[in-house]
């Protein structure tokens, strides 16, 4: 659940940048149109004395931009700025009304996983009593065709060995089943505390850095800025929104992550039938994808360990409830970003 080695995500990755592009892309042609049909009038003004004059100032402009790496940096924070401020009219790129968007989408998931776990451990408990009694009706007719077969009752003894072999080849499949349960339910329940961190560390970043976001927005003006960049200093409002963009793309990630899985867990469950002691291999399928393929974001490397808890029968409680906020309680995780 650690960030490290994070990489902010440059301009042109961003919802602003989508707007630099297309703004840029209309400038160009709407330039190159304005150029082609007015060819003519545009000779005819650079031939003038003041034509002239123009002429050489802007590319004397250009020359200056291209030459002088503060004027280039300056010219491109203020075209950022627009764009920002353009796209901002349309979509939610505020970090902190997206980081709240994503703490209402975490505590809805939570509630929702929280559902399925206890439908989980209701189908689980349900499995358990389905493979006792098929094991009490295994030993019932071995017993049966033992006693048949003292009594020379040939009948009788192939009916009971056949349904007790049945009973047995199905308890096989059933055993099979709920080590599959097993596995779901570790790691719905991982995956319930580990998200209920992830909330709680980003509301908490939120309560305090939307303070001072207020307070660095207050005091870096667009002409504060602007002097930063022409002194050469690093824009300390650009790194903080940087450092909060960079939560809000994590959190995102994690969500998906989330809600993927739930949907998983809800397709492999909806699968079971265990009134009829039948299941669709489909479900088993997907279960089996989610655990060959790569970490999990929410996981980290305790992906690895739940499976393997699992492969080795690790006792399972499921009686037990989620671990208390005392017990999950740890260092929030993404205060590095801020230091």
């Amino acid at each position: 659940m650690e960030i490290t080695d994070y990489k902010p995500k440059s301009f042109w990755k961003r919802p602003e940048g989508v707007t630099g592009l297309l703004f840029m892309a209309a400038l160009i042609l709407g330039g190159g149109y304005a150029v082609m049909t007015g060819l003519a009038s545009i000779l005819a003004f650079a031939g003038s004395a003041l034509g002239l004059a123009v002429t050489v100032a802007a590319l004397g402009a250009i020359v200056f931009m291209a030459l002088d790496s503060k004027a280039r940096s300056l010219l491109w924070y203020m075209y950022k700025s627009t764009m920002r401020w353009i796209t901002g009219l349309f979509v939610q790129i505020d970090p902190i009304g997206i980081l709240k968007s994503y703490i209402e989408d975490l505590a809805a998931n939570l509630k929702k996983m929280n559902k399925q776990i206890i439908k989980l451990r209701g189908q689980m408990h349900r499995l358990k009593e389905v493979i006792l009694n098929n094991k009490k009706e295994i030993s019932s007719n071995l017993n049966q065709a033992s006693a048949a077969k003292k009594s020379e009752q040939k009948a009788q003894v192939i009916l009971k060995s056949r349904k007790a072999g049945r009973l047995k080849e199905s308890n096989l499949k059933l055993e099979d089943l709920y080590k599959k349960m097993e596995i779901l339910y570790r790691v719905l329940m991982k995956m319930y505390e580990n998200s209920d961190v992830l909330k709680e560390d980003v509301a908490d970043q939120v309560e305090i850095k939307e303070q001072e976001f207020k307070a660095i927005k207050a005091s870096h003006s667009a002409m504060n800025s602007a002097m930063e960049i022409i002194r050469g200093d690093s824009n300390k409002r650009e790194i903080f929104e940087m450092a909060l963009e960079t939560i809000a793309d994590d959190v995102s990630q994690k969500v998906g992550e989330m809600e993927q899985f739930m949907e998983l867990s809800e397709n492999f469950m909806s699968s079971i039938d265990l009134q009829n002691g039948i299941f669709e291999e489909e479900g088993l399928k997907m279960l089996e994808k989610w655990e060959n393929e790569g970490v999990s974001l929410i996981l980290g490397g305790e992906k690895e360990q739940l499976l393997l808890d699992a492969e080795k029968e690790q006792a399972l409680d499921l009686n037990k409830g989620m671990l208390s906020k005392e017990t999950l309680q740890r260092e929030n995780q993404y205060d590095t970003l801020f230091d």
